[in-house]
């Protein structure tokens, strides 16, 4: 049957229960399983975590290190009990006798299977099929309502009976689902006194259960075990993966809040997207403690977990008895990782997972009495004297090699995996480092000033001849906020001088563009003025003789234009502010308009002293002046050089 469905089922049969009922449930430590929104499941995530995952070592083994989920993920996200006595006990070849006094059923001979159809209908779950057009909604309450007429409405063996009923099938369809159609009744001795059953560590045995699916073929596609948890949990530790949505945040337990992302593509398209995904991780994005912002509100099963969090132990469900080998994932506990001696096959057996009555009876109280003391102990506390990651990874490569780096799909340099994690680690390394002095001044300076103000007025007078370290402290802040000042008015001046500046390469592109048509305006005129000699060389002499001073104007004009132009260039080169780059500006244009005035003045007075010269004379149009000294007209224009 589908996970889905199973939950479904469980769900009603849990919401048919009457009042007295779901409260045995809650006492129990099973309440917070079933606010959990009805999550869809991820297989290709499933698969792809699984891929990662060492038998040997019981965890996962990822390109940056290796990762565990832990008992407080397990208190976090499914808000099951992960503290109390071991689930442990004994485990028989077949139930037969078991199931009939206990739950009432007929289990097959040499068995240790009950029928799933039996079980549900003893429930009052008759119709499981959901019926076409129907919601998901419209379908637990159907089954709701119809399971409830078959249900106890008052406490007595009835009730019990239907009890024990249920957490069979909510143990073996739902928390520690396996293959196949059938449930497992394998947790049915300790269900006989049904006041003891809170008493019990689930959470650790359900954690057992969940390696024990992970180092199962990676050819199942099947999610053994509540597959939301595993899910959760990659959302939490690797989110740039992308598979989930936080669609309800602040709800408790964590579970709650997120919603499988839908997946439309083919669940091996999906699972060779997610691999390459995880090879190419970005190790930065790694969340090691997604819980530091977390609180306990809402929680109360919290504060008797926490003696187990952070600590490596023998985890037990019946026949399962698995290490929790915390000491590999230092990291996830804000410690650096040291290395560790790596974890080996064969260190405890254990019968096959199958569990189909191969086996003889067994005393698992005998037969993993280290392990259960183990867990009385609450294991071993992880500790790390390391600075540095770089031996546990370099250990770490040793052991995987690329086969963990590209995960044996793709050739690596894994010297150059190890450089980049080493330049990444010392990175952070030195950055705590700085936070750890910094702290350890406060707090030094912190218990100096306690001190004194413990010592009286003698240790005041004793200590007042010099400056404490605070004022000292505070006579520098205030030096680098003055010189933080300095900084910015040097910066505010240099970009004022920067503003002038390019407001004088504008003034001074003007006047370039102005000489250079200037240039062409008397390369014009030195045209016309060879066409008009050739051609007229007798009866235009006054026009001659003005376009010949006109011209010599121009030229002038041409160049004091390119001399302004070069002594702007001159003033910015030595000029210290915008300042002497304005007033050189502002000297140059005004030689410049005060000589051209000067000269186009002198230039008319000209032409009017020539035409009265020529008229009482009594010179004819016809005969050419002597042309004017250039040398004379150039230094009586004044100024271009």
């Amino acid at each position: 049957m589908r996970a889905r469905v199973s939950w479904t089922l469980v769900l009603a049969a849990f919401l048919a229960f009457p009042p007295f009922q779901r409260e045995r449930v809650e006492e129990m430590g099973f309440g917070e399983i079933f606010r959990i929104e009805r999550m869809r499941v991820d297989p290709a995530l499933t698969q792809a975590l699984r891929s990662r995952w060492d038998t040997e070592a019981s965890a996962f083994a990822f390109p940056w290190g290796h990762m565990i989920p832990s008992l407080e993920d397990v208190s976090r996200i499914t808000g099951l009990r992960v503290y109390g006595r071991e689930v442990s006990g004994y485990t028989y070849p077949y139930y037969h006798n078991l199931a009939e006094r206990l739950l009432d059923l007929p289990v097959e001979r040499r068995s240790s299977l009950v029928p799933r159809v039996a079980l549900q209908e003893s429930l009052g779950l008759y119709e499981a099929g959901k019926n076409a057009g129907e919601s998901e909604d419209e379908y637990l309450a159907r089954l709701a309502r119809v399971s409830r007429r078959e249900l106890a409405s008052e406490p007595g063996p009835q009730a019990d009976l239907d009890l024990r009923r249920f957490l069979v099938l909510f143990l073996g369809r739902l928390l520690f689902t396996t293959r196949g159609d059938a449930v497992y009744c394998r947790f049915l001795p300790l269900l006989e006194d049904l006041g003891e059953v809170g008493g019990y560590a689930w959470g650790a045995a359900f954690l057992a259960h969940q390696f024990d699916g992970l180092s199962a073929s990676e050819r199942q596609t099947s999610t053994s075990g509540f597959y939301p948890f595993l899910q959760v949990w990659a959302y939490l530790h690797l989110p740039a993966l992308g598979r989930g949505d936080l669609t309800r945040p602040g709800l408790v337990p964590i579970a709650r809040r997120w919603d499988s992302r839908r997946d439309t593509h083919h669940l091996v398209d999906q699972l060779e997207r997610l691999q390459e995904a995880i090879d190419s991780y970005p190790y930065l994005d790694v969340v090691w403690q997604p819980y530091l912002g977390e609180g306990d509100e809402g929680q109360p099963w919290l504060a008797q977990s926490r003696p187990y969090f952070g600590r490596s132990v023998w985890l037990h469900a019946l026949n399962l008895v698995l290490p929790l080998n915390l000491f590999l994932t230092q990291r996830s506990l804000g410690l650096r990782q040291s290395v560790v001696e790596f974890p080996v096959r064969d260190r405890f057996r254990w019968p096959g997972r199958s569990f189909r009555g191969l086996h003889d009876t067994t005393d698992w109280s005998e037969r993993a009495r280290e392990q259960i003391e183990n867990w009385e102990r609450k294991g071993k506390g992880v500790r790390s004297d390391a600075t540095t990651d770089d031996a546990y990874l370099q250990a770490y490569a040793l052991k995987y090699g690329g086969t963990v780096y590209k995960s044996a799909r793709h050739q690596v340099d894994v010297t150059g995996e190890i450089a980049s994690l080493r330049a990444l680690l010392q990175s952070a390394v030195q950055d705590r480092e700085a936070a750890q002095r910094q702290t350890a001044e406060l707090e030094s300076e912190l218990e100096r000033v306690r001190g004194t103000g413990a010592g009286g007025a003698s240790s005041s007078r004793s200590a007042g001849g010099s400056p404490s370290l605070l004022e000292a402290r505070l006579t520098g802040a205030v030096l680098r906020a003055e010189e933080d000042q300095r900084h910015l008015e040097e910066r505010s001046e240099r970009d004022r001088f920067r503003g002038e500046v390019q407001t004088t390469r504008s003034k001074r592109d003007q006047l370039r563009i102005r000489a250079e048509a200037a240039e062409a305006q008397v390369a014009e005129m030195a045209r016309e003025l060879a066409t008009l000699r050739v051609q007229r060389p007798l009866r235009d002499q006054e026009e001659v003789t003005r376009l010949r001073a006109e011209l010599l104007a121009q030229q002038t004009l041409a160049r004091g234009l390119q001399q302004i132009v070069t002594d702007i260039g001159h003033s910015r080169s030595q000029s210290r502010s915008g300042a002497s780059v304005s007033r050189a500006i502002g000297a140059s244009v005004g030689q410049y308009l005060a000589s051209s005035s000067s000269r186009r003045r002198n230039g008319e007075e000209e032409r009017h002293r020539q035409g009265e010269g020529s008229a009482h004379d009594g010179r004819g149009g016809g005969e050419m002046l002597p042309p004017p000294n250039r040398r004379e007209g150039s230094e009586e224009s004044g100024g271009g050089q």
